[in-house]
C-alpha cells in the first residue's frame, strides 16, 4: 500500500508542502535515524521502574500474586514479623518467599537509590557482572542512575520547552501583530529582563530556599521563553500588512482568530525548527546546575551530579566517562534532528 492510500485509509489530510517537508525529513538519514533512536531510548526510560528497581516486578506467594513494583507489601504478608514495608533484598525475606513461592526481578535489581551493601571493594566499586557500569562513591548502581537521570533530564527539557514555546509564541505573536507602543515596550521590557544574572539569581535562590523540579522549571522559565519571541515578532511583522489579513479584517474577523488561526502558521516554521535546539540547551542547563550542586536535591538521578562525582573521584573513571557518553550521545542526537527538521522546512533544501 503506498504512502498516499494510506493516508486515505486512515482519514488523515497531508498537504502536498507537508508532504514535501516529511520527505525531506526523512531522507535526511542521519536525522531520520537519529530520531528514532532518541525516541527509543526516550520510551525505555518511561518504564525504568521495570527496568531498573529493588523490589521484584512480581512475587507469587502460597499460590497468591503480588506486584510490589506497583504496590507496597508489609512484610508481614510474607511471614515476616514486622508491618513496614518488605525489604526483597534481605536474605530473610528472600528466603521466605522462595520457600513457598518465588520472584521475578527486573533486568537491573537496583533503583537510583538503591545502596548495594554487598560490594567486593569500597565504593566506588568498578564495573562487575553485578553493577555492569560499576557503583558510584555511595555504593549507588551507574546504570540505575543512568536510566533514571536520562528520563528526568529529558522530561524536564521537553516540559521547559513546550512552556516556554508556548509563552515566547504568544508574547511575540502579540507584539508582532499589534507593533506601536505595545512592541517597543516589550522589546525594551526583554533588554531588561535579558539582561538579569541567570546564574546568579541560582545560587541566590538556593540558599534561601531548597531547589527542586518544579522550582528550577518556574526559574528556567522566566528567562527561557524569550528565545522565541524574536523569530515570531518578526514573521507577524512581516505578515500582518498583507492581503490576507486585511481581508480577513474587512470580513469582521476577530484579531485573536486572525493571530492564532491565519497568521500563526505561517511563523510556526521557524518556530518549530528553533525547538530542537532549544531541547538540548534546556538539557545542557540542568545538567549545569547539577554539576555545580545548584540543580535537583541531593540523592536525585542527575547526570550532572555523575559527572561531578567522577571529577571527585578520578581514581574511578568510569563514573565521568559513562556520564559524559550519555550526554554526548543525547544532545548529538537531538542537535542531527533539529538540523534534519531546519532542512525539512527549508524550501531551497531538495535531497535526491
Amino acid at each position: 500500500m503506498s504512502e498516499l492510500a494510506r493516508e486515505r485509509f486512515c482519514g488523515l489530510h497531508i498537504t502536498p508542502i507537508t508532504r514535501r517537508r516529511i520527505d525531506n525529513f526523512k531522507r535526511n538519514r542521519r536525522g531520520f535515524w537519529s530520531f528514532w533512536m532518541f525516541m527509543a531510548m526516550f520510551f525505555l526510560s518511561l518504564f525504568a521502574e521495570v527496568i531498573a528497581n529493588d523490589r521484584p516486578l512480581l512475587v507469587s506467594y502460597e499460590n497468591e500474586f503480588y506486584v510490589p513494583v506497583l504496590k507496597a507489601y508489609p512484610e508481614t504478608v510474607f511471614g515476616g514479623e514486622f508491618e513496614t514495608e518488605a525489604d526483597y533484598r534481605d536474605e530473610f525475606v528472600a528466603d521466605l518467599i522462595n520457600e513457598k513461592g518465588w520472584m521475578i526481578w527486573p533486568l537491573i535489581p537496583f533503583s537510583f537509590d538503591t545502596v548495594n551493601l554487598n560490594l567486593p571493594v569500597p565504593a566506588p566499586a568498578p564495573p562487575d557482572d553485578v553493577n555492569w557500569l560499576g557503583s558510584d562513591d555511595q555504593g549507588r548502581d551507574v546504570v540505575a542512575r543512568l536510566i533514571y537521570g536520562f528520563r528526568i533530564s529529558v522530561l524536564f527539557g521537553l516540559t521547559l520547552t513546550i512552556v516556554s514555546a508556548a509563552v515566547g509564541i504568544s508574547v511575540g505573536a502579540f507584539q508582532g501583530f499589534y507593533g506601536g507602543l505595545l512592541d517597543l515596550l516589550g522589546q525594551r521590557f526583554m533588554e531588561i529582563w535579558g539582561g538579569m544574572p541567570v546564574l546568579y539569581l541560582l545560587i541566590i535562590m538556593a540558599s534561601v530556599i531548597t531547589p527542586n523540579f518544579w522550582w528550577l522549571l518556574g526559574l528556567m522559565l522566566m528567562f527561557s521563553w524569550m528565545g522565541f519571541v524574536g523569530v515570531v515578532r518578526a514573521e507577524f511583522l512581516k505578515a500582518r500588512n498583507l492581503d490576507f489579513v486585511r481581508a480577513a479584517k474587512a470580513l469582521g474577523v476577530s484579531d485573536i482568530k486572525i493571530i492564532f488561526k491565519h497568521v500563526l502558521p505561517n511563523a510556526m516554521v521557524a518556530t518549530i525548527t528553533f525547538m530542537p535546539f532549544t531541547l538540548a540547551g534546556s538539557v545542557t542547563t540542568l545538567t549545569a546546575l547539577d554539576f555545580l550542586g545548584f540543580g535537583l536535591p541531593v540523592g536525585s538521578p542527575s547526570l550532572g551530579e555523575l559527572l561531578n562525582q567522577g571529577k571527585a573521584n578520578l581514581t574511578a573513571p568510569w563514573l565521568g566517562i559513562s556520564g559524559f557518553i550519555v550526554i554526548a550521545s543525547m544532545l548529538s542526537l537531538l542537535v542531527f534532528i533539529g538540523e534534519a527538521v531546519r532542512d525539512a522546512f527549508d524550501p531551497r533544501k531538495v535531497y535526491r
